[in-house]
């Protein structure tokens, strides 16, 4: 085994300097043709940085000819590939601004998307990627109503939204608990704006019984009035929507102090 490791090791360092001599000629060489051909080959190879130097070179010589549509696909391609996803859809928007009624096109839209997909970043940081991922997501479903990949795209819109939806209930939270009552006030009754028909919709009334209440607690007197009657209104939703909520019965002791003191101001 150890002969036959020996053995591999010295062929690669025989093969590869011939390797690199010769890539290094095809490089310099004026035979686009084989250019283009050694270039193809590394792409089914998956060596995308040699495939990408090649084509670097080859782009101006096959301008406005079938092959430079080619290039200018497979460009994109090999960015994807490598994970670059930022690069990748430039290429992939200029493929499709350059060709628009190409077979591909359609294609390198979706893919544009895709990347942006994959560049949206945990909750805990900026989101802009993941807006630009809905945005080009039903910019392709505007532009291919009857594509097969409409499916898709409405589903990856969905669970973006899904996740900009917990980024913002998580900034809720964070007001709520700092006890910023004000911001609370404000971002919980946006979030409901903004997202009707969301999962969080029983805990977030829960949490404005709550936060409306200390927030009349801590305000002066002539908008305490005010804040216990939303605070009230929200439990009555609360009640009427989620009839069973674990969350009346704990805010019940609460309700009867907040009606006890409007009572005061009758």
């Amino acid at each position: 085994m150890q002969k036959s490791k020996i053995l591999i090791l010295a062929m690669l360092c025989l093969v590869m300097p011939t390797s690199c001599s010769k890539y290094s000629k095809l490089l310099k060489s004026t035979d686009n043709e084989a250019k283009y051909a050694e270039a193809l080959r590394y792409y089914e190879n998956k060596n995308y940085d040699r495939t990408l130097q090649l084509f670097d070179v080859l782009q101006s010589a096959y301008r406005g000819k079938s092959e430079g549509e080619n290039i200018a696909y497979l460009t994109a391609e090999c960015y994807y590939h490598k994970a670059d996803y930022e690069i990748a859809s430039q290429y992939y928007k200029r493929y499709a601004a350059n060709y628009p009624f190409a077979q591909r096109t359609e294609d390198a839209l979706y893919k544009s998307a895709m990347c942006y997909y994959k560049l949206s970043p945990s909750l805990s940081l900026d989101q802009t990627d993941t807006d630009n991922a809905i945005k080009e997501f039903q910019n392709f479903i505007n532009m291919y109503p009857e594509s097969e990949n409409v499916e898709s795209a409405n589903g990856k819109i969905d669970t973006l939204r899904r996740k900009l939806e917990e980024k913002d209930y998580e900034k809720c939270l964070l007001y709520f608990k700092t006890e910023e009552y004000q911001a609370a006030t404000v971002s919980f009754e946006t979030f409901m704006k903004d997202y009707p028909g969301t999962v969080h919709r029983e805990e977030i009334l829960a949490y404005m019984v709550v936060n409306y209440n200390r927030y009349a607690e801590k305000s002066v007197v002539g908008k305490q009035r005010e804040r216990y009657e939303l605070a009230i209104e929200k439990f009555n939703t609360l009640s009427y929507i989620f009839p069973d909520s674990k969350y009346i019965k704990e805010l019940e002791p609460v309700v009867v102090k907040i009606r006890e003191k409007l009572s005061k101001y009758k």
